[in-house]
C-alpha cells in the first residue's frame, strides 16, 4: 500500500507537469492564451495534491514542484493576456479611422499614378517586332475633347430636338 501512495503522488507530478507545460503553451500564444486559465488551475489542483501526497509519504516532491511552478507562471501569463487583451479594446476605437485615413491616401496616390502612368511593351522574337504603348492618355483625351468641343457645325447640320 506504501507504493501505492508513493506512486500516486508521482503519477499526480507527471499529470500535473504535462498540464502545466500545456497550459505555458497555450499561453504564450496570443488571443488563445485566456483558454489557458482552465488547464493552468487544473495543472495547480493537481500539482498541489501530489505534493502534499509526496510530502506524507516521503517520496520524491520534484515533478509535483515542477508542475506548480510552471502552472502558476503560466496561469500568471494567461490572467496578463486579459489585461492586455482589455487595454487593446479600450483604444481600438482609434485605430478603425486612422486606417481608413490611410486606406483612403494610398488609394487616392494609387489613382493618381495610374492616371499619370504610360506602359510601353516591346516584344521581339526571331527577327519580329512587336511594340505596344499604352497610357491613359489623359492629355490626349482631354485634346480631344477640346476639339470635339471647339469644332462647330456647319449650317447644314441639324440637331435633332430632344423629345
Amino acid at each position: 500500500m506504501e507504493e501505492t501512495r508513493n506512486n500516486t503522488g508521482h503519477n499526480l507530478g507527471i499529470a500535473a507537469l504535462i498540464t502545466a507545460i500545456i497550459t505555458f503553451v497555450l499561453a504564450v500564444i496570443p488571443c488563445v492564451g485566456l483558454i489557458a486559465i482552465i488547464p493552468g488551475i487544473i495543472s495547480i489542483v493537481l500539482a498541489s495534491v501530489g505534493l502534499s501526497q509526496a510530502t506524507r509519504t516521503n517520496a520524491q516532491r520534484g515533478l509535483p514542484l515542477a508542475g506548480l511552478i510552471i502552472g502558476i507562471i503560466a496561469s500568471l501569463i494567461s490572467v496578463s493576456q486579459i489585461f492586455v487583451a482589455g487595454k487593446l479594446a479600450g483604444t481600438a476605437g482609434k485605430w478603425p479611422g486612422e486606417i481608413q485615413n490611410v486606406i483612403n491616401d494610398v488609394q487616392e496616390n494609387v489613382i493618381k499614378d495610374l492616371e499619370e502612368s504610360d506602359v510601353s511593351i516591346k516584344i521581339e522574337s526571331n527577327g519580329d517586332k512587336v511594340e505596344i504603348n499604352a497610357g491613359s492618355g489623359k492629355q490626349d483625351r482631354e485634346q480631344t475633347l477640346e476639339d470635339l468641343e471647339g469644332a462647330t457645325t456647319t449650317e447644314n447640320d441639324t440637331i435633332p430636338p430632344k423629345k
